[in-house]
């Protein structure tokens, strides 16, 4: 019998108890730093040594990181559902603990791509990206990040995922990014959901949706029981 179709959508709170530092949140990285001056297409061509020294310390933290048992969690469940994550991180912690179907729909820290050609992608082995850095085209490398104001790529593929999931699971977000957010939308309204979150949320407009109001690490044990009902 084929295994059922599971989504599990992931935000910064599931790398949060990895010790990354979440965006949104008190002493959050937005405190340090404005999101135009980081995190923008302008920024970039304002001042592209800022931009990439802060990437760079995030790819510094990032290698400094595991993955924690609730992306371990996620990677187990690969033996019971066809299991597909899409997260808004832009970290590498769902691969590095076993997760083979990862979609990113911000980017993914480890990677730069072309200025010139966006389909030119590089795996990075360090965490400093520097001014100088080209790619075979001979184009400065910018971090693969998708910055604000900028397309989600892969949100139309995501959201098309979504409406064919027989289960769904949010794990650490607040479902108040978009357009990413919206993917809770396109799952079907019988669908069973559960949102792992410990703060509080009026979700009542989604049908068919559990709130364990819970950190991702303490929430995932709860979950594992309800999911396993519904092989």
């Amino acid at each position: 019998m084929a295994k059922k179709s599971l989504i599990v959508f992931t935000g910064a709170g599931i790398s949060a108890e990895s010790g990354i530092k979440t965006f949104r949140d008190s002493g959050g990285l937005w405190e340090e730093f404005r999101i135009e001056d980081v995190a923008t297409l302008e920024a970039w061509e304002n001042n592209r040594e800022l931009v990439l020294g802060f990437y760079n310390q995030r790819r510094k933290q990032l290698l400094e990181a595991n993955p924690n048992a609730a992306h371990h969690f996620v990677a187990e469940l690969q033996t019971k559902f066809d299991v597909q994550v899409i997260t808004q991180n832009v970290d590498d912690l769902h691969e590095r603990a076993g997760s083979k179907k990862v979609m990113h729909l911000h980017g993914e820290l480890m990677k730069a791509r072309s200025t010139v050609d966006p389909t030119l992608t590089y795996q990075l082995k360090k965490a400093e990206l520097l001014v100088g850095d080209n790619c075979i085209k001979g184009s400065q490398l910018r971090p693969d990040i998708v910055w604000f104001g900028e397309d989600v790529p892969n949100m139309e593929k995501a959201n098309g995922l979504a409406e064919k999931a027989d289960l769904f699971v949010v794990i650490g977000t607040s479902l108040n990014v978009y357009p990413a957010a919206g993917i809770i939308n396109f799952v079907k309204e019988t669908a069973p959901k559960w949102l792992i979150d410990p703060n509080d949320f009026n979700l009542d407009y989604i049908k068919q949706l559990k709130h364990i109001k819970q950190t991702a690490v303490n929430g995932v044990n709860l979950l594992r029981e309800e999911l396993f009902r519904n092989l």
